[in-house]
């Protein structure tokens, strides 16, 4: 399971990317392809054409991180979307993928968040 903060953001490509890449090069396309900063401290992961194989990118303050899993048998499942190229995720739902969970059918349940316009009135004194 990954633990990471809220404040960290993770990143999928859903288009292909070839997996001899390292540091640079997929520090590359987290700019171009993921259109995100690779010195945020976000993580950016990538997946094979076959999607036997993730790499996934971040900073950790002193250089960069790479993280690789190559699947002995099957393929990762990941989300579909309208023509997206990449897609924002969650921990929980990165760490499922991983482990070969299909998240097509799953339904996420409503989650509270705070209003964005609260009045300073409402908050109790």
């Amino acid at each position: 399971m990954l633990s990471l903060p809220p404040s960290v953001r993770i990143f999928v490509a859903l288009e292909p990317l070839d997996m001899r890449k390292s540091f640079d090069g997929l520090a590359n396309a987290a700019r171009h392809v993921l259109c995100g900063d690779p010195l945020s401290g976000h993580l950016f992961f990538f997946f094979n054409r076959a999607r036997t194989m993730m790499k996934g990118l971040y900073w950790d303050r002193t250089g960069y991180c790479l993280v690789a899993k190559r699947l002995e048998r099957g393929r990762f499942t990941l989300p579909t979307t309208d023509g997206a190229s990449r897609v924002e995720m969650e921990a929980v739902e990165l760490a499922l993928i991983l482990e070969g969970i299909d998240l097509t059918g799953a339904k996420r349940r409503p989650r509270w968040r705070p209003e964005q316009n609260r009045s300073s009135s409402s908050v109790l004194s």
